[in-house]
């Protein structure tokens, strides 16, 4: 657990008391690869953050698979829409590798916040990491070619090509599978 700590110290640093209260509140969770971890349909009341694997969200549009994103070692996940506003939500949350998992649910966290409002910064933080990373993303999909969006993701994000399908990797990238097989041909 010492590693979410460090992470999280980045922002702030945590009291020990803090501490001692987060890890309390935060247990450990194995998962296999193909397992779902939120369903469609379902609140999502937990945020992951990964010790070991890979996470990918994703969600059906017309029967087909949309990656909306990849998460992996001291990455944070979660089906974040359903999270924040405690509602069904329309992702789902997959683990892509085996891995373990830190776990806090969404009345342990906010009950931190209430009890640390100091902490309720490094949540800022994380948030405004999650929007740009967003942002960042949207403007990539509608402003670059494909082929230009698979060089980014060749350059900042090399560990999806190494460590997610090529099917996933493709509805990422929002084409199709045969589109990225000749993107990475002419390489």
């Amino acid at each position: 657990m010492e590693r979410i700590f460090q992470l999280l110290s980045e922002s702030m640093d945590l009291s020990s008391e803090l501490k001692s209260d987060l890890a309390d509140k935060i247990c450990i969770r194995k998962v296999k690869k193909g397992e779902i971890i939120v369903n469609e349909g379902k609140i999502c009341d937990q945020l992951f953050f990964i010790k070991k694997g890979a996470l990918r969200g994703f969600h059906y549009h017309n029967g087909k698979d949309i990656t909306s994103w990849f998460g992996f070692e001291d990455d944070f996940g979660t089906s974040t829409y359903s999270f924040i506003t405690q509602t069904t939500g329309f992702e789902i949350v997959e683990s892509i590798e085996s891995g373990i998992l830190y776990v806090i649910s969404y009345n342990d966290l906010y009950s931190i916040y209430k009890k640390y409002p100091e902490f309720n910064y490094v949540g800022r933080i994380l948030t405004e990491k999650y929007y740009i990373d967003l942002m960042e993303r949207t403007l990539c999909l509608q402003y670059q070619s494909a082929k230009e969006n698979y060089e980014q993701l060749v350059v900042n994000r090399p560990q999806i090509l190494q460590r997610a399908t090529l099917g996933h990797i493709a509805s990422y990238l929002g084409i199709s599978q045969e589109t990225l097989s000749r993107i990475r041909t002419k390489k």
